[in-house]
């Protein structure tokens, strides 16, 4: 017990002062000032972000790199089995890279702030990557915040699933 207490300790502090940083970044007070965004009623903060989830993905499936580049953050970090990337590297990678069709399950929502969000769910995906067909299982996990009156994408990671 005496061992685990400072790696558990060491986490937590790792995952708060990267929380801070994005709050810090992003804060949720600035945002909400904004008069271009009007939340609309009813609309929960989930809803929100899943609608923008879907609205990535769709752009990947009308091959519309433009729509997908502005829903996410310059300074976005992508992770997958190949490593880390940023916005620029992953807007090239999917220019040949096309959704033929996808679904959504076991769809999860944690809070960050009034502003943003963390969802994870299993993707199911149909497309063609570099000219070659492919079929997968992934999961996905997305932070989105809303910054300067728009839903961004900060963060995505996708896992392979067994």
């Amino acid at each position: 017990m005496k061992t685990t207490f400072p790696l558990t300790a060491g986490i937590v502090v790792v995952l708060c002062t990267n929380l801070v940083l994005v709050w810090a970044k992003y804060p949720a007070a600035e945002v909400q000032k904004s008069s271009e965004y009007s939340r609309p009623r009813g609309d929960s903060l989930q809803q929100q972000i899943v609608s923008k989830e879907c609205e990535e993905l769709d752009s990947l499936k009308a091959g519309n790199l433009e729509l997908f580049g502005n829903l996410l953050a310059d300074d976005a970090v992508f992770v997958d089995a190949q490593g880390p990337a940023s916005k620029a590297q992953v807007v090239k990678n999917v220019a040949e890279f096309r959704l033929l069709e996808y679904s959504m399950e076991d769809v999860r929502f944690v809070p960050v702030s009034a502003e943003s969000g963390l969802i994870t769910y299993k993707a199911t995906e149909k497309g063609v990557s570099h000219g070659r067909e492919f079929a997968t299982q992934v999961y996905i996990s997305a932070v989105w915040t809303r910054h300067g009156g728009k839903w961004i994408c900060l963060f995505s990671q996708e896992t392979a699933a067994k």
